[in-house]
């Protein structure tokens, strides 16, 4: 087990460049699967949970070719059958929480899937009933074997159906476009996921021969076809990075220029952002932070505390509650965060507590943040990651604070940020790990 060794107060200046999107990554690596034909697939992050599921690609018989640092090339024209009925791939799987969209294009494409509980965060609950629901619309069975704790599905042909998602799930909207691609018929999907990502694998599909409309929305419509072919496609800069930046910028910067951010693709985070009074300048496709001396959180017209929620897309992704929760602890005023879609979140919180926020935790779902308006300096401290997004809004805290701070099971934050303390020390930072 890894840890960062901190040392808060250094101020952040200089450029720097998010990775491709960790998420969308995820999806359209599973894509590959799809065809037998070569796909291509560039900027791609390294790191732990893309590289897990490339090995995972790998394991069951996908040709993988790394063509330069961040691009690969991957064609699956020889899949070892047995071995992913086997409990070697099983435990993987289970290692892994990526690996739960291998089942729809293996659906699709061999008529079968197993899959077990996939790890990832400790977030709280994350039921996998949208994917299953969707693929028993589109006519598959699937039964629970107990002795291995894994579901089999099948299906001899899938039918293309119409179906209304029970939530807008943005992997279980992935799984069921990549199964319904080869579907007989029209599949209609209603109340999809409609994130950028999901535009990408959406546009990826349709560059192999598949005919999805209403990209975008969240009605789509799949036309199913018999074969896929092969496709070059490059991944978005990772929206979470992006905003995991310009947390860092506002806490501890002293002008930092975050580049090629595909403004067009961050939907309403810089203006989450300003809400909490961060200043930010757009320069083309780059932001810019300047140095945040005072920041003061907004209220809403009638004066009310200003809440800020998350909500599928458009709306904020859950993924940057925590680090706008680190941010809002050197803001000017008070800010109330409900966390709607996981319950176990918001716990991370007394880590900050511990640091000296003021933080008022409601409910697994709710807590107020009073803002110190910089007058009260976080202290260091030792703490543990408990997943990715409280993990790199931890280290966050760590930069902003006065003294040391070591933060343990830092492979949390490698799952889902590249190299991030030589990137992070470059700008000024003092991170060490041990």
């Amino acid at each position: 087990m890894a840890s960062f060794i901190i040392e808060g107060g250094h101020l952040l200046k200089g450029t720097i460049t998010p990775q491709g999107a960790k998420n969308e990554a995820l999806q359209v690596i599973c894509a590959t699967l799809l065809t037998d034909e070569e796909v291509i697939i560039r900027n791609i992050p390294d790191i732990r949970d893309v590289n897990n599921l490339i090995q995972l690609l790998r394991d069951v018989g996908v040709k993988v070719t790394r063509l330069s640092t961040n691009d690969y090339a991957f064609q699956a024209d020889e899949l070892k059958l047995d071995y992913l009925e086997s409990d070697e791939f099983v435990r993987n799987c289970a290692e892994l929480r990526g690996s739960v969209m291998m089942i729809g294009p293996l659906l699709a494409r061999m008529g079968k899937a197993i899959i077990t509980k996939p790890g990832g965060d400790k977030i709280g609950r994350r039921r996998l009933d949208t994917h299953f629901l969707g693929f028993q619309k589109l006519g598959a069975k699937f039964n629970h074997v107990e002795g291995r704790n894994v579901y089999e599905i099948a299906a001899k042909k899938l039918k293309g159906t119409y179906m209304l998602l029970d939530e807008a799930s943005v992997t279980g909207t992935a799984n069921i476009i990549m199964a319904a691609v080869f579907a007989k018929g029209t599949t209609t999907i209603y109340n999809a996921a409609c994130e950028p990502y999901l535009q990408q694998l959406c546009k990826l599909l349709n560059r192999m021969g598949a005919k999805i409309t209403g990209i975008a929305s969240n009605l789509l419509t799949i036309e199913g076809v018999q074969k896929l072919h092969g496709a070059d496609h490059k991944l978005l800069p990772d929206m979470i990075e992006v905003g995991s930046f310009i947390g860092m910028a506002a806490m501890c910067g002293d002008g930092i220029l975050i580049k090629d951010v595909s403004i067009n693709d961050l939907g309403i985070i810089p203006d989450t952002f300003r809400r909490l009074g961060v200043k930010i300048k757009v320069e083309g496709d780059d932001l810019f932070i300047p140095r945040q001396k005072h920041y003061e959180i907004q209220s809403f017209i009638d004066g009310t505390i200003m809440t800020l929620a998350d909500a599928p897309w458009p709306g904020l992704t859950p993924d940057l509650l925590s680090v706008l929760i680190v941010v809002a602890t050197q803001a000017r005023g008070s800010v109330l965060f409900h966390q709607k879609m996981f319950e176990s979140r918001l716990f991370f919180v007394d880590k900050l507590i511990d640091m000296g926020a003021q933080i008022i935790l409601c409910d697994p779902h709710r807590a107020v943040v009073v803002g110190h308006d910089r007058k009260i300096t976080l202290r260091g401290g030792r703490m543990s990651s408990p997943d990715i997004r409280a993990g790199i809004a931890l280290l966050i805290a760590a930069m902003g604070a006065k003294g040391t701070s070591r933060i343990d099971n830092i492979e949390q934050i490698d799952r889902g940020y590249e190299h991030i303390e030589a990137r992070l020390n470059a700008l000024g930072a003092s991170i060490k790990r041990v």
